[in-house]
């Protein structure tokens, strides 16, 4: 049982199906057994000598392919197109003709199994056809074909559909031409000789058109000669289907072009800590909008645990509903990496890691409800550790860190009764955002800063914006404040400090956050 793997080095496949027009927009997807074949032959009248495959062994080699049709293990794959506006002159005047170019972005080989027995001897001229076989479909999907051992891994998922056999559930019928087998081909010819009413004698005139009508091709004499017909021929003398060729009914499954990530598997002994996503958006978000744009994306994941409780890497609360101390759940951060201050990905870290259930939520995650009617598709980049993406740089050492979202101190200033700001040790004003701010720091174990800079303006892309235009309180949820307002600042160490660094009120959910600041 021959077993061809074919691989697209372009990533695409361009063929339009029988009978379709390449402005439709549809793509022959499994390639039809026709087609298959036919640059089979193509290959051994260019490619091959009559002496590495002389013609009968090349006839018995289609005759026992074209048996049955074959079943295929068809690759993720997902539609796209092009548009191309060509130069189209008529009568002189030169016009733009619009034609779409739709193909097949193809993520892994096609494997390809006939149920049919073969020798030696068309074995080994079938393997020297895929070595040399170029393209499949037109010209531009370019093909690395080679024929595999019988017993090679192959699970179909494209095959023939029996007459009598229903449609399986989550699939979806599609119709590929085929050839017909000998014996049904020599009797459907045998039959349509037999029913040739022989030529009678007509005048000059209408025997000149009924020669000129017939000028196409002359009915093959197997199928062999069938599979050489000129496609362009066959339309022009008006064949509904090439002779010798048949419709055959092939099942799929419907979610054969829906695209999903594959996240790289994380590295064995590094735990995953970090998920990273791109951000897509007919109206991207701004960075300001950040907090709402993290509690729909943690709404998103809770609500993926419908019948069985969230992971409180994600909710933030133990088995008993009570909050987590240590700050071991997922922080969600927004990030501006473009030049100008719409979000443009967004990094969910936990210093305890993602277990499999969390990771399979967040492999799930690819669309969030938009505020305004605009959606946010989500890409997962993969999974790793704060090393994993270097693009990233809140994960990176530095001893200069600047607010990227405003920070929103916990608690309240404290003033004497006539109004005086209440000091401690050191002299910083006790609850106000700077004095809150080193307490978080202190409470992290991580070292004082040898400068805190107040800051009117944050920088986003080639924009800077107030802290003011920030969204600075969360409309679901809980979470202790002083006051609603942020404040940015510019923190100084006297050694580099890792990240990710982000404190105070909804710090998990994109506030507090701090970026490096390139020396």
């Amino acid at each position: 049982m021959p077993l061809i793997e074919l691989r697209f080095p372009a990533g695409r496949y361009h063929a339009t199906p029988w009978g379709s027009h390449v402005n439709e927009g549809a793509v022959e997807w499994p390639p039809s057994p026709w087609r298959l074949l036919r640059a089979l032959i193509a290959t051994w009248h260019l490619k091959v000598s009559p002496d590495e495959a002389p013609e009968p062994l090349m006839r018995q080699l289609i005759q026992a392919l074209a048996q049955e049709p074959p079943a295929c293990q068809l690759p993720p794959a997902s539609l796209g197109h092009t548009r191309h506006y060509l130069p189209l002159i008529e009568s002189g005047k030169q016009n733009l003709a619009k034609v779409f170019d739709t193909f097949i972005h193809v993520a892994g080989p096609l494997r390809i199994k006939w149920e049919a027995a073969l020798s030696s001897e068309q074995r080994r001229v079938l393997a020297l056809l895929c070595e040399r076989l170029g393209y499949l479909g037109r010209a531009e999907a370019l093909v690395e074909a080679r024929l595999l051992a019988d017993d090679a891994a192959f699970a179909a998922n494209a095959r023939p559909l029996p007459e009598n056999e229903p449609l399986p559930r989550a699939h979806e019928l599609v119709r590929v031409l085929a050839p017909q087998c000998a014996e049904a081909f020599q009797r459907w010819r045998d039959g349509l000789a037999a029913a040739s009413p022989p030529p009678a004698a007509a005048p000059r005139a209408r025997a000149r058109k009924a020669a000129r009508a017939s000028a196409g091709p002359k009915l093959p004499a197997d199928l062999f000669d069938a599979l050489h017909a000129d496609t362009g021929d066959l339309q022009a003398a008006g064949w509904p289907l090439p002779p010798g060729a048949r419709l055959a009914d092939y099942v799929r499954r419907e979610d054969c072009f829906e695209s999903a990530p594959i996240p790289p598997p994380p590295r064995p002994g590094r735990p995953v800590t970090v998920a990273r996503f791109v951000v897509a958006s007919t109206v991207a978000p701004r960075l300001t909008r950040a907090v709402s744009v993290a509690e729909r994306i943690h709404q998103a994941l809770i609500a993926r645990f419908r019948n069985e409780p969230a992971p409180s890497v994600f909710t933030g609360l133990d088995p008993g509903g009570k909050p987590l101390k240590g700050h071991g759940h997922s922080f969600i951060f927004c990030e501006a990496a473009g030049p100008r201050d719409a979000i443009t990905h967004v990094t969910l870290f936990a210093r305890e890691g993602f277990a499999p259930p969390a990771r399979r939520a967040l492999e799930s995650l690819q669309r969030v409800w938009g505020h305004g009617g605009h959606d946010l598709q989500l890409v997962l980049l993969g999974f790793g550790d704060p090393r994993t993406f270097s693009d990233c740089r809140l994960f990176a050492a530095a001893k200069v860190w600047r607010s990227l979202t405003p920070f929103v101190a916990t608690r309240h200033p404290k003033t004497h009764r006539d109004g005086r700001p209440k000091l401690d040790a050191d002299g910083w004003p006790i609850g106000s955002p700077a004095h809150d701010l080193r307490r978080l720091l202190a409470e992290a174990s991580l070292p004082l800063p040898a400068k805190i800079e107040p800051l009117a303006t944050l920088p986003a892309g080639t924009r800077r914006l107030r802290p003011l235009q920030f969204q600075s309180q969360r409309y679901h949820g809980q979470g202790r404040c002083g006051r609603h307002s942020g404040t940015a600042f510019q923190l100084t160490f006297a050694e580099p400090v890792s990240g990710p660094l982000a404190f105070g009120y909804g710090a998990h959910f994109g506030l507090g956050l701090f970026a490096p600041v390139d020396e």
